[in-house]
């Protein structure tokens, strides 16, 4: 469209009119606007998302509501204090908590089966430690998450899930699995309810501040508000540069159908790095970034050979043995990470705020990220319905 060419109608109902605009509609975005909107009903609101649906993770991820493995835990505490890795840890379970309630969990088809972390054969060392923690995380954790006994050895159930090559298992019976485009589709729901504009297709080049507003460039025209706030995770750079988040690839495949699939629940295994669920009577996996992390760390979707080879090796050998499942779709998603284990959420400059770098948690995290940047745009100044 040409951005000379809007018309009065186009421009006072769409462009010109938002009192706060949101970059990204995903999880994080959405739940900004929906925060606004609670807070300030008569704000006007406008997101804009560069793609047909939102770009990054929040309908490319593998719908895994946890909040850490042992493995992932012990990592974190070897260059983070344990009361902040308690603290992030209690900050993933409530935003759990928030999505599940604000959403509803038949709209996001939540289920609590449990989480698995799996060792296997000639990772004893590795699994001896985390074995050997058990108790200190749960110690850790037990006042920050609402039950006792977080984390359990589960070795007898090996067997009747038919993996091989597995030595160790580790239960955690809070980790549960959600729906992701189920949950996106409820957001956006919500969002038309509260009369919050959603335009796609609308990529953004530049943010200008200027005295009385802010303008936003766009290949589709340009745009004006009072405030602005960027959730675009994985891409953050892409517009303010000096921000610390680096995009990670996520690659997933979904087997077709696998009758008598024994799989219900959530499993993990190498720190994370691989990961796998039951879906509708398949199994979805996907990871696999540390074979190859500086060819991952970018913001384009695909597949790599090597990668794409490993999954469907562990699928056949170590998930599945022997059943040879035919795989029915690939996909990649784009996750923002950075050194440190809590996202980014401040003032960029004046009226112009982020949301980013959820770590590949934003199913755990956006929820109450998005609800933390409104309200710091809400608090910094008053802002008034035009």
């Amino acid at each position: 469209m040409d951005n000379d060419n809007f018309s009065y109608w186009e421009r006072t109902t769409f462009i010109d009119n938002a009192d706060i605009i949101i970059i990204g509609s995903g999880i994080v975005g959405l739940s900004a606007a929906l925060h606004l909107k609670t807070c300030e009903p008569a704000l006007k609101v406008l997101v804009l998302e560069r793609g047909f649906l939102p770009s990054g993770a929040s309908t490319k991820n593998a719908g895994f509501a946890c909040f850490g493995t042992v493995s992932e835990l012990l990592e974190a505490l070897k260059h983070t204090a344990e009361d902040d890795v308690a603290r992030l840890a209690n900050y993933k379970w409530r935003g759990l908590q928030r999505l599940r309630q604000k959403l509803g969990d038949e709209n996001i088809d939540y289920c609590q089966h449990g989480g698995y972390e799996l060792f296997m054969q000639g990772e004893e060392l590795k699994a001896a430690e985390a074995v050997d923690n058990i108790a200190r995380l749960n110690k850790l954790l037990n006042p920050v998450i609402d039950g006792p006994d977080i984390y359990a050895v589960a070795d007898a159930k090996i067997a009747g899930f038919g993996f091989a090559g597995v030595s160790r298992m580790i239960y955690n019976p809070f980790e549960g699995q959600i729906h992701t485009g189920k949950m996106m589709r409820a957001l956006l729901h919500k969002c038309y309810q509260q009369d919050v504009m959603v335009l796609n297709g609308c990529a953004v080049s530049a943010i200008c501040n200027e005295v009385e507003q802010i303008r936003i460039l766009s290949p589709q025209g340009n745009f004006k508000a009072k405030k602005v706030i960027m959730a675009t995770n994985a891409f953050a750079k892409q517009l303010y540069p000096q921000l610390q988040v680096t995009p990670g690839r996520g690659q997933v495949l979904v087997t077709k159908p696998i009758p008598g699939l024994k799989l219900k629940g959530t499993y993990h295994f190498q720190e994370g790095y691989y990961y796998f669920r039951n879906i509708n009577g398949r199994v979805l996996f996907g990871g696999g970034r540390n074979l190859d992390f500086a060819a991952e760390e970018t913001p384009e979707f695909g597949h790599t050979n090597t990668i794409q080879q490993k999954l469907t090796d562990y699928l056949n050998e170590v998930i599945l043995p022997g059943r040879n499942a035919e795989i029915d779709y690939w996909w990649s998603g784009i996750m923002g990470f950075g050194d440190e284990i809590s996202p980014i959420v401040k003032q960029l400059e004046p009226n112009i705020f982020c949301a980013v770098r959820c770590n590949g948690m934003g199913v755990a995290m956006g929820t109450l990220v998005g609800e933390e940047v409104a309200m710091l745009a809400l608090n910094n100044e008053s802002v008034m319905p035009i």
